[in-house]
């Protein structure tokens, strides 16, 4: 396998990136602009979404045969887009795509891809080691108080997944606090601070759940929910007790750094078990023994 990575902005392209080296596998980065910073690899070629014929060219030229496309991308303004001649070929299908949601988008981003040739590989099959696994990360232990919110967030969560609107929603009381949708979750979190204090807990009191889930019907090859030093950071400012996301479905990049500041915030995260299925039964049956805790998330049990 010879490797291409499409690297968007944060943290993951870059484990991406070592997992390769380490694994010797040939690799050639395009860090994407504006989202990449280019100085962040080595031998990185800085193209932008209207190159897309530069971007092929680049990729064939050092005989790549998978593509895996990592990090953060926003949705282009496709007005100020300047496109070469293989992007202006197919701008048409791409706004097609875009106006029927990013996971639309996305596929059809991939089929382009694929019809040159390339197969695409997801970053989890790369760096495996940067998933949350199941269980609860961290000293802080899930508390039976917190799983109502949990389940309501999940099953928010999914709904506007299902939609195409969004990975993550806030529940805190039983009330929903914010969803997310083209903002990000850093920038939903951020809403929070707007709302009155006894809606969302503060930090010697606090209240409320975020859920973090892929869309049901998205390409799980690209987009898996990730968490974050800054995502902790600003759970912990808006007053959140924890965070819940799938196990083997989401991402945990600079892991040490958010397990020593959930830690020293008191949040919880919480890695619950996949339902390939999405079934919103499925939120309701025992979950998994945490190996920490010894006792079920989202499940009826005593606090401690």
């Amino acid at each position: 396998m010879r490797l291409g990575l499409i690297a968007g902005g944060g943290a993951l392209p870059q484990y991406v990136a070592m997992a390769a080296h380490d694994a010797k596998t040939p690799l050639t980065i395009i860090a994407l602009q504006p989202f990449a910073d280019v100085e962040d690899y080595q031998a990185a070629k800085a193209l932008n979404i209207g190159q897309l014929g530069k971007v092929f060219k680049t990729f064939k030229k050092a005989d790549c045969t998978h593509i895996c496309m990592a990090g953060v991308v926003k949705r282009p303004d496709f007005a100020q887009i300047k496109p070469d001649l293989k992007a202006m070929r197919h701008m048409p299908s791409i706004i097609r795509a875009a106006s029927r949601g990013d996971d639309a988008l996305l596929r059809h981003m991939m089929s382009l891809f694929e019809a040159e040739g390339f197969q695409i590989i997801s970053p989890q099959e790369i760096c495996m080691d940067v998933l949350l696994g199941k269980g609860v990360l961290g000293a802080v232990e899930f508390q039976n108080q917190h799983r109502d919110d949990a389940l309501k967030a999940c099953e928010i969560a999914r709904e506007i997944g299902r939609l195409d609107i969004g990975q993550a929603a806030i529940v805190a009381r039983g009330v929903t606090l914010a969803v997310e949708a083209q903002e990000g979750t850093d920038a939903m979190l951020a809403r929070l601070m707007d709302l009155p204090v006894h809606l969302r807990g503060y930090n010697a009191e606090r209240c409320g759940v975020l859920a973090k889930l892929i869309k049901p019907t998205q390409d799980r090859r690209v987009d898996l929910p990730t968490i974050g030093p800054e995502t902790i950071r600003r759970a912990a400012e808006a007053g959140l007790a924890g965070i819940v996301a799938e196990a083997g479905q989401a991402f945990i990049v600079e892991r040490e750094a958010v397990i020593a500041l959930a830690d020293a915030e008191g949040i919880f995260i919480a890695g619950i078990p996949a339902h390939p299925s999405h079934d919103k039964s499925a939120l309701e049956t025992p979950l998994f023994e945490c190996p920490m805790t010894k006792k079920s998330i989202l499940q009826d049990t005593p606090n401690d």
